[in-house]
């Protein structure tokens, strides 16, 4: 019996004779009652994808003005909703928000924004502010203070690298590229400690790759692929990780990413192309955890290292600051937070963020793990509105 019909029964079969908390009962009672473990999915868009083309301010006449070659045609976008609309590519982002179970977080950036991949990534992925440098990610502190004892699950990196964001001090987190094939044979001579720490460190790490893999392929061995997914990279590590939630890994986190967002060059068919394999990626994801019932449990949150700049090039646009996050699923509001970009207002050519990335983070942490963001030094208030 799980807790929410335990708590909705217990005044029925007692007559209402048993004392409970007024809470208790209001507790129970309530239709939207999360149920299970909760999780963070995140889908990192590599490159810096263009958000203006993504999510396109298609009412504002400055947005054709600065971009006369690669503007979206207001006749072609959908889902318009407040002055805003998805690109075409995204007629199930616009779909899933139709659902109630998307929120566009508009606008998101950080104070004295770096236009380095590498190092605005690493930002993203540390939670610092751009002139500090910190070694273990923002994930990896998070899980380093969850798991009281190392859990050698707790993060799954669906890659063929390890992902900054979720290193920690302690083996929380797997990266694994093809989780079917992940079969690590125990070695008994890595159980033994010794006197020298960093050897215990070594192999309490190769211990962890060793109850990672069991973890993993019972996991597997308990659920199955009940829908189709599309042929693609992405749409392949979705559904590993829909296989993983479904056969009750519990993992906390799970982190994967999709290349190819530079368009510099060429950006209308190159960008469509990518915003296609999301699209067809996620929706797969979204409708494989609905019909599991997992959707409720399973926050899914996509983001770039920053945008594009708001004028073009000719063919393309070059690196820029602000852009949209997406968060799908875990009960959030389906709404779109934050104002529209203000064409009008630019920081020499560029948008200026009006919500931290870091406040983004402070939510999911606080609504959805339950968690005390500032123990990992976010010092940003939440996003409201979001859960």
């Amino acid at each position: 019996m799980n807790r929410r019909n335990f708590l909705t029964l217990t005044g029925t079969f007692t007559g209402g004779m048993l004392v409970l908390p007024s809470f208790l009962h209001a507790f129970g009672a309530q239709d939207n009652l999360i149920i299970g473990e909760q999780c963070l999915v995140f889908v990192q868009l590599n490159g810096g994808n263009d958000g203006l083309n993504t999510f396109i301010p298609y009412e504002d006449p400055l947005y054709y003005d600065f971009r006369t070659k690669i503007a979206l045609n207001k006749d072609i976008v959908v889902g318009k909703n407040k002055g805003m609309a998805f690109h075409p590519a995204l007629k199930d982002f616009a779909q899933m928000q139709q659902n109630g179970d998307l929120t566009v977080i508009q606008n998101v950036g950080y104070p004295e924004p770096v236009r380095s991949h590498f190092r605005s990534q690493e930002i993203w992925q540390t939670a610092a502010d751009s002139n500090k440098y910190i070694n273990e990610g923002w994930l990896g502190r998070y899980l380093d203070l969850q798991c009281h004892d190392h859990q050698p699950t707790a993060g799954i990196n669906l890659d063929s690298i390890d992902n900054l964001a979720l290193k920690g001090m302690e083996p929380n987190t797997i990266t694994v590229k093809d989780p079917d094939r992940f079969k690590v044979k125990s070695n008994k001579e890595n159980e033994k400690l010794s006197d020298n720490p960093q050897l215990d460190f070594v192999r309490k790490i190769a211990n962890s790759v060793v109850e990672g893999s069991d973890d993993i392929q019972n996991a597997l061995k308990q659920s199955k692929t009940e829908i189709s997914y599309p042929k693609t990279g992405l749409s392949k590590n979705l559904e590993w990780i829909a296989r993983l939630l479904k056969g009750n890994l519990n993992s906390k986190v799970y982190y994967t990413s999709l290349n190819g967002f530079d368009t510099h060059d060429n950006q209308l068919s190159i960008h469509e192309r990518r915003l296609t394999e999301l699209n067809d990626a996620l929706f797969s994801f979204y409708n494989d955890l609905k019909q599991a019932q997992l959707l409720q449990n399973v926050t899914i949150v996509v983001f770039s290292e920053f945008g594009r700049r708001v004028k073009d090039n000719g063919s393309g646009t070059d690196h820029g600051t602000a852009a949209p996050m997406f968060v799908i699923g875990g009960s959030n509001k389906g709404t779109i937070l934050g104002n529209n970009p203000n064409l009008a207002d630019l920081d020499n050519g560029d948008l200026k963020h009006q919500i931290d990335f870091r406040s983004v983070y402070a939510s999911l942490l606080q609504q959805k793990m339950s968690f005390d963001y500032s123990k990992i030094g976010i010092k940003n208030n939440p996003v409201s509105g979001l859960f």
